[in-house]
């Protein structure tokens, strides 16, 4: 029996014995514990410390705490616990060898109850990434994440949903899809990630605007009372193993393939979906480079999706540069706002959108010609009167773009010479974003004035940088400089350091 310590401070899934303690216990740093406190227990790694915590005592960060009701100076068990029988599965990938369907549920299983560090976690999604996995396997870790969370039942309606692979940044589509399908009658219950890599996640993008940490029975009720709802994944109990997988990628800022899809496939399956639309953008500085690559993968999601009994159909969208032209949470929110209620905007944004709407729109028999149907939805304003009440649903109360707050320190680059776009490198660009402070800060992010193939001349805009925070703004100011975004056919957009070289 020992004593709690709520540490204001967060430890991840650790909590902090005194070392003297931990002797006794014969434990050293990274073993597991089980921390009791009547019928409520929580599984943690363990730290050590000599004087953060006295003799006698165990330092619990706060959410560990919250998780079974533990105040400071309750007394609590402590009790060894050996490491999971998954850790061998988990370096039996590692030497690359096949997983059977047990040893995968085992290892599903114990993510789950949050048994595995995040050591072990890593080192599995480093062998997904390395040596991937079969189809059998992929098949058999996404049923596992199903069975390991909960499931909706919709008890009306047709339920279907879109989601994108990501790899592109400003692919904003689902703030489109999701009204003009909910205007159509059909139920979308759009669950969405965060950002692991990218400047923004659909959630983060959404939360902008409205309450995205819904629960299961909130998802379920909104969907069904005004036909769609965008809400954060992390927040329910939908697959969680996934969850606690997509913190780890986050770190190590990776996603393989197999990861990826069981990822998608499980959570589309646990909130009911039926049909489901998959957009993969292809092309330079995309997750997918070539078009033959992205063929592959479609397969695999159509394949995959047959074996779970949902209705997969994949659009191998333009991945070569930025989908509309704002990157970053708020910009993206408004941006999207903006085109729904000026029913115009981006082509790149509109023309991606109405497709993935018009193929869910085929796919459950409620259009020959998806596209003019979704089309007909989008101009005639039922759309943006739509995610108005889906916005109110979720608790927002931003109703137009001219609402949404954006940083307000900002930062201009402009063309020095005339000329045309010939590249626009995604990955510069998130990393722009990224250091202004997206997507932790919601109005951090940048704006593409010209894109590739438009005219530039001498003074015009070619991006602007959006901040909350000076100094971030900074660092997005360098890294600007140093890694120009754009090509500018014939000409240098910017010189870092501005010095000049003479030969004397």
């Amino acid at each position: 029996m020992v004593i709690a310590r709520v540490l204001p401070f967060e430890l991840g899934k650790a909590v902090i014995l005194n070392k003297s303690d931990a002797d006794e216990l014969g434990l050293m740093e990274g073993d597991r514990i089980r921390i009791c406190k009547g019928k409520a227990f929580c599984t943690a790694e363990l730290q050590t410390s000599i004087g953060l915590v006295k003799k006698g005592e165990v330092g619990f960060p706060s959410h560990l705490a919250e998780e079974i009701s533990v105040r400071d100076g309750d007394e609590v068990d402590v009790f060894p616990i050996p490491r999971p029988e998954s850790v061998t599965f988990i370096k039996k990938k590692m030497d690359g060898e096949k997983l059977s369907k047990e040893e995968i549920r085992s290892i599903i299983s114990d993510i789950t109850a949050q048994s595995l560090s995040n050591i072990e976690l890593a080192a599995l999604i480093l062998s997904n990434f390395i040596h991937g996995m079969d189809l059998d396997e992929i098949e058999w870790m996404t049923k596992a994440m199903i069975e390991s969370g909960e499931r909706i039942t919709f008890e009306r309606g047709t339920v279907v949903d879109k989601h994108s692979i990501g790899g592109v940044p400003g692919n904003k589509t689902a703030l489109l899809v999701v009204p003009i399908i909910a205007a159509s009658g059909l139920l979308i219950p759009k669950t969405a990630s965060r950002a692991i890599t990218s400047a923004t996640g659909t959630a983060d993008t959404f939360e902008v605007l409205a309450n995205v940490n819904l629960t299961v029975d909130e998802i379920k009720e909104i969907t069904e009372r005004v036909g769609g709802v965008i809400a954060w994944s992390g927040a329910t109990r939908l697959a969680p193993a996934d969850d606690q997988l997509i913190h780890v990628e986050y770190i190590l800022q990776m996603s393989p393939k197999p990861n990826m899809i069981a990822s998608l496939l499980s959570k589309k399956a646990s909130e009911g979906a039926k049909h489901v639309v998959i957009d993969i953008p292809v092309g330079e500085g995309s997750k997918v480079p070539s078009v033959d690559m992205g063929r592959e993968l479609a397969n695999n999601f159509v394949e995959l999706g047959r074996r779970l009994g949902l209705n997969v159909f994949c659009a191998l969208s333009y991945g070569g540069q930025p989908v509309g032209r704002a990157i970053g949470p708020a910009l993206e929110a408004r941006e999207a706002l903006e085109t729904l209620e000026k029913r115009k905007g981006s082509s790149s944004l509109i023309e991606k959108s109405l497709g993935l709407a018009g193929i869910l729109l085929e796919m459950a028999g409620r259009s020959k010609n998806g596209y003019e149907d979704a089309k007909e939805i989008f101009t005639s304003g039922k759309a943006m009167e739509k995610m108005k009440e889906i916005i109110e649903a979720q608790g927002g109360e931003i109703f137009s773009y001219k609402d949404v707050p954006v940083g307000d320190k900002t930062y201009t680059l402009e063309a020095k010479k005339e000329g045309a776009i010939e590249a626009v490198y995604n990955k510069t660009l998130v990393k722009i974003a990224r250091a202004a402070g997206a997507p932790k800060d919601k109005g951090a992010g940048v704006y593409i004035h010209k894109k590739r193939g438009e005219v530039v001349k001498e003074g015009d805009k070619i991006l602007t940088i959006y901040a909350e925070k000076e100094w971030k703004l900074e660092n997005a100011i360098d890294i600007a400089l140093q890694e120009p975004a754009v090509e500018i056919t014939g000409i240098i957009l910017e010189r870092f350091p501005s010095v000049r070289y003479f030969e004397v």
